[in-house]
This record gives structure tokens, sequence and C-alpha cells, in this order.
């Protein structure tokens, strides 16, 4: 494709220089142009799935190859509106907005085109045209690329529902991208004009500079040179879904449901130290580095010692018992009554009401070891959120255990989805690994006995686990995180009722 660059009507962006510009326009077409990959199936397989299920994803497979008749022997727009019509009929607005603001933007983030954000990023005033319902590329790009203003597809809504249809002028393509430029900007259109393939000439034509971006192989921008950083996200699928993939994953579902009930049987009915190897032979990897403590003598009055982890599913207490062979009791910011009802281990949850909270868990240590995770939530990303101090004041025998797992087609968290299921996904994967480092227990010195504040201690502790993980620590808590993923702040509500559109986590 580079070589085909001379036969365009514009340069190639390569000639365009990103000096001085910051007082000047750029306008930008997304998939091909900001995006490396043309594609937009993918996009709306992940809006299919994680909105409406492996059924609508299905659906979205079998309309797909009339999706790319018509594109090929009548018109790209027709194609793309099958597309829109079977991922988003009958869909709750108020869901596409929400996998837009949570799941969308972090496989958007893996394929930036490095040559058009060097461009692009060099404008004050940064625009985005698109094919795309601006209803799902819209969060990413104003939040996460500083975005000023997104042209996009509008989807037809009835009653807070999506209709599957279009608004007018419809897909944004050729002719209907220039029209709509001239309606946003007016006579003064923008400097630069940015895109990758034909239909993108006429609102090109349009600006005083335009360029086009070649569909030669490059390796996508490093993420940590966007903005800002993606540090949560949700969603259940791990791979951007190709075609392909979205087909193995529709087959495999139901082959991996039976597959990770056996898995969580053979977790919550065997003894535990026959669990390790009974995982093993069912596919999961547990590997375990360092070299934990024996466990408390109850006859010499020694109080229990206190695993505290690092959190990247609610069974990280779980696979520390594997890995030590012996149940450790657990305390739990929340957690689904059907994970309690699974669960192999003691799990006490934790009211988050600190004097009764501190009291339990010092009760919990007389009767033995514990584990804890003072992080208060799960985080995918190489991140380690802020650790809750309580636990520091409480006991100075801590251990301090990096967790680390590895999932190749399923997340097994969720912010916004029910809970219930973490378990099941992260046990549908073919072959996860969990991967539990046990650290050096805490020197005295180093603990508040010795005389330093809770704070100190639990910093440190964050500290020594991100470094063994090779993470980067933050002061981001729970409730960035939900306010990020789920507009809450992801509390949990006293009572068994609970609102409507309230979000209960890990």
């Amino acid at each position: 494709m580079g070589q085909m660059v001379d036969y365009y009507p514009f340069p190639a962006i390569e000639k365009c220089s990103s000096n001085g510009r910051e007082n000047q326009t750029v306008i930008a077409d997304m998939n091909g142009t900001l995006l490396r990959d043309r594609s937009l199936f993918p996009y709306f397989a992940l809006l299919a799935f994680e909105a409406g299920g492996v059924l609508r994803l299905l659906f979205l497979l079998l309309l797909s190859p009339m999706a790319g008749l018509l594109h090929c022997f009548v018109s790209e727009a027709a194609g793309i509106q099958v597309l829109i019509f079977a991922t988003v009929v009958g869909m709750r607005v108020t869901k596409v907005e929400s996998v837009a603001r949570a799941v969308l933007p972090k496989f958007y983030a893996t394929d930036i085109h490095p040559e058009t954000w060097r461009v692009f990023s060099a404008f004050g005033r940064r625009c985005v045209i698109t094919v795309n319902p601006r209803i799902m590329v819209e969060p990413f790009l104003k939040e996460y690329l500083g975005v000023d203003a997104v042209i996009g597809t509008e989807i037809c809504t009835w009653r807070d529902r999506a209709t599957g249809l279009v608004s007018r002028p419809g897909v944004l393509v050729e002719d209907n991208k220039a029209d709509a430029l001239r309606k946003a900007f007016g006579e003064k259109m923008p400097e630069i004009g940015l895109g990758s393939m034909e239909t993108d000439y006429p609102f090109m034509k349009l600006c005083q500079e335009a360029y086009i971006v070649s569909q030669k192989n490059v390796e996508p921008l490093n993420r940590q040179q966007l903005p800002k950083p993606i540090v949560f996200h949700d969603g259940r699928l791990v791979q951007r879904p190709t075609p392909l993939t979205a087909l193995l994953i529709v087959l495999w579902i139901p082959v991996g449901f039976i597959l990770a009930c056996l898995r969580i049987a053979a977790g919550s009915l065997l003894p535990m130290p026959w669990v390790r190897n009974a995982f093993w032979a069912l596919g999961v990897h547990v590997i375990v580095k360092g070299t934990p403590p024996p466990p408390a003598q109850q006859s010499a009055n020694q109080s229990g010692v206190l695993f505290v982890c690092s959190h990247r599913t609610l069974l990280d207490p779980i696979f520390l018992s594997v890995a030590l062979g012996r149940p450790i009791a657990a305390v739990t910011y929340s957690l689904s009554r059907l994970s309690e009802f699974l669960s192999p281990i003691k799990t006490v949850r934790l009211t988050r009401a600190r004097s009764k909270d501190a009291a339990m868990i010092k009760e919990l240590l007389r009767e033995g070891d514990l584990v804890i995770c003072p992080e208060g939530t799960t985080c995918r990303e190489p991140f380690l959120l802020r650790f809750s101090s309580l636990f520091a004041e409480l006991t100075d025998q801590i251990v301090p255990v990096a967790m680390e797992n590895s999932m190749t087609m399923f997340h097994g968290t969720t912010a916004t989805g029910w809970k219930g299921m973490d378990p099941f996904y992260f046990f549908m994967n073919p072959s996860p690994i969990y991967e539990v480092t046990f650290l050096n227990k805490l020197p005295a010195e180093l603990t508040c006995t010795g005389g330093k504040s809770s704070h100190e201690v639990a910093n440190y502790i964050q500290r020594i686990i991100a470094s063994t993980l090779s993470y980067e620590c933050t002061t981001l808590t729970r409730k960035d995180k939900y306010r990020a993923l789920a507009g809450n702040d992801g509390a949990v509500a006293s009572k068994p009722k609970v609102a409507k559109r309230k979000i209960m986590g890990c």
C-alpha cells in the first residue's frame, strides 16, 4: 500500500510538519487514519457482546456477510448500516454509553497510528470525523486524546432504545462527510485534513491542506505516549474480536462454561492439598514463587499471619490457599452471594466501619492466618491502587504477596456486570495462569510496632509488591475506579435490596 502514495491526489502524512501548529485546527478520519485498522467490525463486536451478550454477537456475525456484500456491490454506507443495525437495534442507549465509556477506550488506545498521532497531537484544536456512531467513539476521543469535537454518524432512538437506524443525512461517508464538515465549521475550514481512503477525499478537499495515511504495516503507538493513561477498563473480552476470533468465542462459550463448572467444582469440593494437582489436570496453571511461612501454632498462642495481596480478581485468596495447600480465611469488601456459596474458603465481609472492621480482623487473626487485599478493588492494568492502611495497625505478622494472572479470552472481573459470573469467566479461559509470589515477612522495624505509621507500612508494602511485578504505584482508589467505569462510587448498600442501578464491586 505504501508504494501507492504517489497516485493519491494528496501528499503522504510523513511530509506534514508538526511544528508551529498550536493555533491551528486539524480534522482526521478515525478507522484507517487515527487508528491503524480500517475494519469497523471488532469494535461493533465488542459493543454487541459487552452490551448484548453472546446471542447479540452471534446475530452480528450472521449479518456480517450481508454487510460485506452490500459494501462491495452497493455502497459502503449500506454495509455499515447493516453493522449498526445488528449491533444496537433494541439496545438501551445507556448501555451503549456505558460500553463506550468503560470498554472501548482500552481497545482503541492499542491501535493508534503513530505517524497520525505525531501530526494530530501537535494541533491546538483537534477534531475527528468518522463513519462510526458518535456515541461509540466520543468518550475515548475526548477523554483520552483531548479531541475538541467529534462529528460522527448519529443513531436513531425511541424511548431510550436504539432503533438500529441512523439519523439524516445517514452514515457519514463520501459527500455526507463533506456536508457534515461544512455544517460544523461554516466558512472557516480546518487547516489540515487527514484521511486514508477515497471516501475521505470530499472532506479532505475542503481543508487548506490535506495528507493521506498509507496502509503500510506499522507498530501501534506506545500507550504511554497518550495524554492520559488508561488505568481502568471493563468488559469481559481480552482480545479485540476479529470475525474469526468472534466466531471462536461464540463456539467456545458452551464448552468453556462446562469446563468452568468442572474447575469450580474441583476447587470447591476437593481437599485443598489436592486442588493444585486437580487444577493442573484441568488446564489451570498455578505458579508459586518464594517461601511461604508455616501455619500459626494455636497451641503456642501465636497470632496468625496476615497475607497482604495485590488484587487482580476475587479469586486471589483462593489461589493463595491453593499455593499454600491449606484454606486461608479472607476478608472481602463485597462479594456476590453466589461467589460466597461456591467459595472453598471462609470469607468475611468488611463493613467499612473502621472500628468494627478492626475488631473483626483481630478476632480472625487470633483464629489463624488471614488474607486481605487492601486495594479494595481489582485493577487489570499494571498499576497498584492505593493500599488502605487499616491492616498495618492490627498486626506486625505481615507477609506481602504479589498476585498476577494471565487470561487469553475472558476477564474474570467486572465493574458494571454481574459479579457472580466473575469466577466462571475466569475459569472459562482455555488455559488460565495464576502466579503467586511470596515475599519476605515484614521485618519488625518496618511495622507499626517498630515505630512506623500505618500509612508508611501500607505504602512500603505497595512499593515492594509493585517492584516485584514491575507495576506502577498510584494513589487511585476504589471510588476512582467506579466513578470512571460505572458513574458511581461503588458503595455497597447496607440492605439486601439495592437501587436498580447500584453497582457492587469486589
